[in-house]
This record gives structure tokens, sequence and C-alpha cells, in this order.
């Protein structure tokens, strides 16, 4: 999404400019270590000054992709101070629960930076609610997520069939511990209560989790791809019926968007922001989170109607043409920095 981003501004004519490729992220919560990467981020931000003073560059905007608990910025807040610029928030997220607690530390680090941000944007509504109580009604939007879906689109026109039996399946996702495992998971015990129905399921993915989730489901009706490099997922999805995936604890889903732009209807649970990528009953079918008989159910419908396999699909294929295409994502990005641009004229930041 981060070079989504990038692309998208850079097709409006932007010179986008990578400030740093620091990573706050830390595995551990403890407040010494926590201490430690502020400490590092704060000399990173000194050098990029430094940088920028010595080669007399001083951009319109900053602007940071990601921001929580878990990855507070330090680093553009102190830039943006330093050389008064406008500060932008692309993907803020905020989880109440941390205000206390193990990630305290970076929970009120994540808030200065939402306090001091000129216009934060929310990828899904579901974010919207967490960021009202530090961010104020003039600074915050949602930004829906986007993709270049030109190599998509051309791919499925010239090579989608239509739906047969048994139904072609596929899940896209990383072979991983925690909710990637957790999805797949789900999605086997679905499939286990179809076994009496024609399917036929593709695996695309690897990773550490990789011997356990292929044990998960019937060899005999699995196929296995590993991981594929991006110029080869196009011809996948055409290649399929359905995307099936329980999303668990997921954030919107860049494979939801990536099927349906290849006219690809899915099966999918209704977390976080996918009901805002997927239009439930016309793009796709929605169940709730990690529930395995209601996603079996709504497998089951498709499966046994192949014909809605194809609606959902084309219906999918102009949704993502309509709202979610990297033009649409050019249009959003440019009123959020007008809108950074404007705040931070008129001084409406917690600066």
């Amino acid at each position: 999404m981060g070079r989504l981003i990038v692309k998208a501004l850079e097709s409006n004519g932007h010179d986008v400019r990578i400030a740093s490729t620091f990573r706050s992220w830390r595995k551990d919560s403890a407040d010494d270590i926590q201490m430690d990467v502020r400490s590092e981020a704060l000399e990173e931000a000194g050098r990029v000054a430094h940088a920028w003073e010595t080669a007399g560059y001083r951009p319109d905007i900053f602007l940071t992709y990601h921001l929580y608990h878990k990855a507070p910025d330090w680093i553009g807040p102190a830039l943006s101070d330093r050389f008064d610029l406008p500060y932008a928030i692309v993907e803020a997220s905020r989880a109440p629960k941390r205000q206390t607690g193990n990630w305290a530390f970076g929970f009120a680090a994540a808030d200065q930076a939402l306090m001091r941000a000129d216009a934060v944007a929310a990828i899904h509504n579901a974010d919207l609610g967490c960021l009202k109580p530090v961010v104020s009604p003039e600074r915050l939007q949602v930004l829906l997520p986007f993709l270049d879906a030109i190599p998509f689109q051309a791919t499925a026109e010239s090579t989608r069939p239509p739906a047969s039996t048994p139904l072609r399946l596929l899940a896209v996702g990383m072979m991983r511990d925690g909710d990637k495992q957790r999805s797949f998971e789900v999605l086997a015990e679905a499939l286990e209560k179809l076994t009496s129905l024609p399917w036929h399921l593709t695996l695309i993915g690897d990773g550490p989790a990789k011997d356990h989730i292929l044990g998960l489901f019937p060899t005999g009706r699995t196929t296995w791809l590993g991981a594929l490099p991006p110029d080869q997922l196009p011809g996948q999805y055409a290649a399929h019926d359905l995307l099936v995936w329980p999303a668990i604890r997921e954030a919107f889903g860049l494979a939801l968007l990536e099927a349906q732009a290849s006219g690809t209807g899915v099966i999918a649970g209704a977390t976080f922001g996918v009901p805002d990528i997927v239009r439930d009953g016309e793009t796709g079918l929605l169940s709730p989170e990690g529930d395995a008989v209601a996603f079996a159910a709504n497998l089951k419908r498709v499966i046994e109607d192949p014909v809605l396999a194809d609606r959902l699909g084309t219906a999918a294929r102009i949704h993502i043409s309509d709202n979610h295409t990297l033009a649409a994502g050019a249009d959003r990005l440019e009123a959020l920095m007008q809108r950074a641009l404007q705040n931070h004229a008129q001084g409406t930041s917690d600066r």
C-alpha cells in the first residue's frame, strides 16, 4: 500500500522522496526499548534535517504511512516542526485498550503524532471512531484503499472463463503464525463442512507456518503454488471463480481488491475495512469474523449456483473500476494533501 501511495502521488505530478527508511516497529513493548527507539528516531530526524539543510531542500509536506501504537512516528513531527511543514498521516489506527498496559508508551507517542498532524486519514470506517477523540473533524477523513487495477482488468478481459463445476476457489495469504494462520484454519473448517460439494482450492503463499496450514486441507482437492511474483497474480485471479478468505483481524485485504479487479467475487469475513471494499450481496458474500459455519453457508450458496459466482465477479470488476483504481486513490490523496496544507496555514493542529 505504501508503494501504491507513492505511485498515486507521482501520477498527479508530485515529486515524492523517501525521507528515511528508519523502522520504529519493535516486537517488544518494554518502556526502555521504546525509549531507545525514540532516541534513535530523533537522531535519524536530525540526520535527515542536516541532509536537507546541506542540499537546500525543503519539502512542501511530510507524509507518514501506517501509524499505530507499535509503530509511532517521531521523525515526521520533529521534521515538520523544524521546517514548519504540513504533516499528514495515511492509515492511522488507534486501539484505546492500549492506552494502559504494555504498549502505553507507544500509544502515547502515536497520539502525540495524531494531535500534531494537519490531516489524518483512516483507511476504513472502522478506525474512524477510535481516532475521533484525538483528531478534530476538520483534520480527519477516510481514504479508502486502492490499487493499480490495470494489470488485473486486462488479464481478466482476455482470459477469464465462466464459472464451472467444480468451482475453482483461491486463497492468497502469507503462511505465518497468528491471524493469517487463523484465517486458513477457519477456511479449512468451513470447507470441511462442504466435502460433498464440487470444489477445488488453490493456495498461494508461503511462510514458516506452511506445513501446518497445508496439512489442514485435503491433498486431492488442493493445489499449493507457493509464493508467486506479482506479475503472475493477475492470471491466477482470472483463472478462479471465487477468492475465499476469512480475513481474521484484516485491515482490509489487498487480495480482496486484486480479486475484484480481476472480475472474481469473494467470500470473506466482515472484518474491519472489508465491508468498505466488498459490497455484501453484490460483489461478494460476507460473514461474521471467525464464523466458520456462516462462511461455509455463503460458500455453499455459490458452489450450488455457479452463475452467482459470475454475477458477483462482474459486479466486482465494475465496483473496483468505479471506486478503487489508482486514479481514484490519487484523487483522494490529493484532497488529503490540500486539507493538510489548508489546516497548516490556519494552525488547526495541536502544535
